[in-house]
């Protein structure tokens, strides 16, 4: 007997709607993509329980005349293609024909359609691929999808769905993205009978991305075009002043309308800010790619979520000199945010210039390279964002005169001591951070600590702007990383849970624009927000608004800091609180501990060499790198031959 089976239409449509509809959010994308086909200028999508048990896309398009309505959910039946040479010339979202028969065959489907040349209209039911009803309706011109019950037939594909949080973010997620691809249509979701987002459709590309993702993040963006080998770009790319982001979640690329996930393109926009941008950052962007549809393959993807390109070079290069031109041409002496403008303003529509502008003609602003800035490490700032002190423009140089000079540590602290008319800390503005990080000691050892200390330690100087040098005793040299000791000492401090770590309020809130999964990540998490000093609200529409963070922070740092650990924790969501907290400590001491290269005062070094003395069982920074390290008198006697 044969043991080859064919299968039955019903278990074949189940396999084959498997590769299409993994979840609520494939559903919403096939149907709304048919929309915007069908010439849609008004679609509405309306989701509950994150689409699991509910999903309605409504549509003004030209709708499905009725002789046409039961061969749309035929699988392979289309009206986009028809012969084999149309596969080379693909300019619509969908075209193969199988979203209709996957979706009605994993869940109950009721349509009701009118199409512009018919009086009246079609209502057609089908669950699970079998019909239940085809009768005429009256119903406005265009199309209304209700799906019920996703996978309702399909139990082992039920278990594998999100929670109901997660599911509702991947729509919006995808929403916002398909906004942005057409700016000419007007997007509603609704959202649990709550309206989440709603764009003008007026054409305008920055009104659309000002109604997606806030004037914030509009604001922080330049336009750019550019037109290379028959290839066409335009859009907008972040400010090199604004991109820091810590992931690529904000990179988001339309390839002829289409969104899709380019590595080309991403590899083209992330070199092209080489020398503009820290290492670990990530640029921001929404850009179109306009290329012939015969250098392309959009059939390489079951949800047509890649594509593939004829010749990759011409994409690069476009990309690559676009955001170059555009970055590079930027002035950052100009910097007026949208915020400061008495009423906001919209940018006029995008219509790009395709020229061709040759690299060497780009008139660029180059700021004058500023002298270093003094880097304070324990007089803190007043201003309630930092602790860290005043800065002088000039540091004194105390290899000048080529001396080295070798001091007793109590001889250097009380020289250290200000004088009658010498800068002091308002003691109920400000704190001093070491005292926060030393350990309490019983009373009646205070005083004899002030006349004698822990050790004496010989100060030599710093090395590199990088690592301290003393004179431990008779026999050894001691090398301190300063940035690594810094970094420990707050790291416990955090984990002490010190009054001085507490929230220091913000005199201007913060508000920060994250993709939909990390919006939603960071509310799940705020219980760690507040253990870490951020104290957040919802601001809706994927904004997180900071009231509050780590005094050890700086203003500058916040922002930053605060992605970091959101793109952490959506990255490690089933990492228990306790694991996120010793992560978050790190980040946060690591952004807060002064840095190689800062110009310290001697003063300051000092003291941070007391600091260790004082904890010995500080070796290790949080990362795992040491401390410090000693040579002894041998190794510099042997490397000189003395011995």
């Amino acid at each position: 007997m044969g043991v080859i089976n064919v299968l039955s239409k019903q278990v074949a449509e189940l396999i084959a709607a498997g590769e299409v509809i993994e979840r609520p959010g494939s559903v919403i994308k096939e149907l709304v993509e048919n929309a915007i086909d069908a010439g849609a200028k008004n679609i509405t999508v309306e989701i509950q329980n994150g689409g699991v048990t509910f999903m309605r896309v409504t549509d003004n398009g030209i709708g499905i005349e009725r002789e046409d309505v039961r061969n749309a959910f035929l699988r392979h039946a289309t009206s986009k293609i028809l012969k084999e040479d149309d596969l080379d010339s693909i300019a619509t979202l969908g075209f193969r024909g199988e979203a209709l028969a996957s979706i009605c065959a994993v869940s109950k489907v009721d349509i009701l359609t009118k199409n512009i040349n018919e009086d009246e209209g079609t209502r057609y039911v089908i669950e699970g691929g079998e019909e239940k009803a085809f009768e005429p309706v009256g119903c406005p011109q265009g199309t209304t999808f209700v799906v019920r019950d996703l996978f309702y037939n399909v139990p082992a594909r039920m278990k594998f769905l999100k929670k109901d949080v997660a599911e509702s973010n991947n729509i919006a997620s995808l929403m916002d993205r398909i906004a942005l691809s057409h700016p000419e249509v007007s997007f509603t979701f609704i959202r649990d009978g709550k309206p989440m987002l709603k764009t003008s459709g007026n054409g305008d590309l920055y009104t659309a991305i000002l109604q997606v993702f806030g004037k914030q993040f509009a604001a922080g963006l330049i336009e750019t075009s550019y037109e290379y080998q028959g290839v066409k770009m335009y859009g907008y790319v972040s400010k090199p002043v604004s991109a820091n982001r810590a992931s690529r979640n904000m990179q988001v690329f339309f390839v002829n309308g289409r969104y899709v996930k380019t590595k080309t393109a991403m590899a083209a926009l992330e070199q092209a800010y080489s020398g503009c941008i820290m290492s670990g950052k990530f640029p921001a962007c929404v850009m179109n790619i306009e290329i012939d549809c015969s250098n392309l393959d959009v059939n390489v993807h079951p949800a047509k979520l890649e594509i593939r390109f004829t010749n990759e070079k011409p994409i690069y290069n476009c990309v690559y000199y676009g955001v170059k031109s555009a970055v590079m041409g930027y002035d950052t002496r100009d910097e007026t945010t949208f915020e400061s403008k008495s009423e906001p303003e919209v940018q006029p529509s995008v219509k790009p210039v395709f020229a061709k502008p040759a690299l060497t003609g780009i008139q660029m602003n180059i700021p004058q390279k500023e002298e270093k800035e003094e880097y304070n490490i324990f007089e803190p700032e007043t201003s309630g964002f930092s602790v860290l002190a005043e800065r002088e423009k000039k540091p004194e140089n105390l290899a000048k005169t080529g001396e080295i000079r070798t001091v007793n540590l109590a001889e250097e602290l009380k020289e250290a001591e200000p004088k009658e008319n010498d800068f002091r800390f308002d003691e109920e503005s400000s704190i001093d951070f070491f005292a926060n990080v030393e350990p309490k000691e019983p009373e009646h050892k205070e005083e004899k600590k002030e006349c004698e200390p822990e050790k004496a330690v010989n100060y030599i100087g710093e090395a590199f702007r990088a690592y301290i040098i003393i004179e431990y005793d008779e026999d050894r040299l001691m090398f301190i990383d300063k940035h690594a000791a810094h970094e420990r000492l707050i790291y416990e401090q955090l984990k002490k849970d010190n009054p001085s770590t507490a929230p220091q309020m913000l005199l201007e809130p913060i508000t920060v624009t994250l993709d939909k999964e990390e919006y939603s990540t960071v509310l799940e998490n705020k219980e760690a927000f507040m253990q870490a000093g951020f104290d957040i609200d919802d601001f809706g529409s994927g904004r997180i608004i900071i009231r509050s963070a780590p005094l050890l922070l700086e203003k500058l740092d916040i922002t930053e800091a605060f992605m970091e650990i959101s793109e952490y924790l959506q990255r490690h969501k089933k990492v228990i609180l306790s694991e996120k907290m010793e992560w978050i400590y790190q980040n946060t001491a690591c952004r807060a501990a002064v840095k190689a290269g800062n110009v310290n005062k001697r003063e300051e070094l000092i003291q941070l060499a007391v600091m260790l003395e004082r904890n010995p069982d500080i070796k290790y920074c949080p990362h795992g790198r040491p401390v410090y390290f000693f040579m002894s008198k041998h190794e510099i006697e042997k490397n000189f031959k003395r011995i």
